[in-house]
């Protein structure tokens, strides 16, 4: 029964993830978005990997078998995030967008935290915590909004040409 409500709460957050990244590409400039939503991917897919092959954290429900790492979680839910986290700090100042990060990662920490508690969704091990999380979930979102701006700033200063 558990394992039912599990995989049933996954297909509501994979139906949540697309419904939402189909809003996220609406906003201009889309093409910003989609880049920061597969760089996203990349990145976390990565980490996460590495950290799921170190034994630090578990999926033991998943509805794709085929991955250790959670694919909703890595190449929807989390870049969708990361892109509403961009489009949030767009325009503010390094003070705003250190201020922001928490809006993004307190959340998200509390629901892994809720989720790792009390579900068999994803399982920490070998010293990973809820303040862990905290800290990767709030580097990589800043890691994805400094690439954003260094992508920005290399398109308002193309190369000249000889």
């Amino acid at each position: 029964m558990k394992k039912t409500f599990e995989k049933s709460v996954l297909w509501a957050l994979l139906i949540f993830g697309i419904i939402s990244f189909i809003n996220l590409i609406r906003k201009p400039p889309a093409k910003d978005w989609l880049l920061i939503f597969l760089f996203k991917g990349f990145l976390s897919s990565i980490l996460d990997n590495l950290i799921v092959k170190k034994g630090y954290i578990k999926y033991p429900v998943k509805l794709l078998k085929s991955f250790d790492f959670s694919f909703i979680f890595d190449y929807l839910l989390y870049p969708i995030t990361c892109v509403y986290y961009n489009q949030v700090t767009k325009k503010s100042n390094i003070f705003g967008v250190f201020l922001k990060v928490f809006y993004f990662s307190i959340p998200m920490t509390v629901t892994e935290h809720f989720l790792e508690k009390y579900t068999s969704l994803i399982k920490f091990k070998k010293g990973w915590n809820s303040f862990t999380s905290f800290y990767s979930l709030s580097i990589t979102f800043l890691i994805s909004r400094a690439f954003i701006a260094i992508v920005r700033k290399a398109n308002n200063n193309p190369v000249p040409k000889n």
